[in-house]
């Protein structure tokens, strides 16, 4: 995580009135948290008012608790919210976010591979939107991971309706009162697509900003996993059943409302789609066959 300049300040937005707090799920971050911890104690204070540091420990069993309650006990601006065993990127934010005092919460991964100072970016564009969610300008993963991210980001678009061109990206700034309204339920990665999906659904209005990104130094993703991508590709399922019956709280957001009726046409229009495409391949069987 490289170092930058807090420049904000010229923009006239910084520091941002009222709190903030920083969620930062960790799941065997034992080498890259304390880093990540001081950073953000090192630059908030140029940014918000004020702020609290939540580090939710997902179960890890390298010692990332360990280092977690000694900065809390270092600072009581940070809390920690242990986890006994791990549940889940999703579950660790959603902990998080239920522990969270903020009149705007935050969150990050605690990976390094963000840096807080590029809360700068995004501070111009709180008092007009919802959600002000970064999108990495230059994705540093492995091109697999790439890969991945291209494919998720195309079948969330089609299935929900998402805009957002890098929904699983970690670098979300929202307000406090709808993000603890939203009854999020997801336990895994898909947790970003449940998030941006339901605020949606309750008219929020969502920015888009670019943000760095670093390539990982210590420790091993867990995202780009074969049983984190069977488990996302379960909750899709689970996830499109859940929206169906969904009703969001009245008057949440500022925007449009995005109906449910919109998820039955993209429904029907993708089954539609493929029962063509399957009847096409049939078709050309059969002639095959006949000749």
């Amino acid at each position: 995580m490289r170092e930058q300049r807090v420049d904000g300040e010229r923009a006239g937005v910084l520091p941002v009135r009222g709190s903030l707090s920083l969620v930062l799920p960790a799941y065997n971050e034992a080498a890259n948290l304390e880093a990540v911890v001081r950073r953000a104690l090192a630059v908030l204070p140029e940014l918000v008012e004020r702020f609290e540091i939540i580090i939710v420990d997902d179960g890890s069993r390298d010692g990332t608790d360990e280092i977690a309650e000694r900065l809390a006990r270092e600072d009581q601006r940070i809390r920690v919210v242990h986890h006994p065993v791990n549940r889940g990127y999703g579950a660790a934010l959603r902990s998080g976010f239920a522990a969270s005092h903020g009149e705007l919460v935050m969150f990050m991964d605690a990976d390094q591979q963000f840096d807080p100072a590029d809360f700068a970016h995004l501070a111009p564009f709180l008092p007009h939107a919802d959600i002000v969610a970064g999108y990495r300008v230059r994705r540093r993963d492995p091109w697999i991971r790439l890969v991945y991210a291209a494919l998720f980001n195309a079948a969330m678009r089609l299935l929900f309706g998402i805009t957002v061109r890098d929904i699983d990206c970690a670098f979300k700034v929202l307000r406090g009162d709808l993000v603890r309204a939203l009854d999020l339920r997801m336990n895994g990665a898909l947790v970003n697509t449940e998030l941006l999906a339901k605020a949606q659904r309750a008219g929020a209005t969502i920015v888009e900003v670019g943000v760095h990104h670093y390539p990982r130094l210590s420790g091993e993703p867990s995202g780009g996993s074969v049983r984190v991508i069977l488990r996302a590709m379960r909750e899709v399922l689970q996830l499109w059943w859940l929206l169906l019956w969904y009703r969001p709280p009245q008057g949440l957001g500022r925007g449009r409302p995005q109906p449910r009726s919109a998820q039955v046409v993209r429904a029907g229009a993708l089954a539609l789609l493929g029962l063509s495409a399957a009847w096409w391949m049939l078709r050309r069987f059969i002639r095959k066959d006949e000749r």
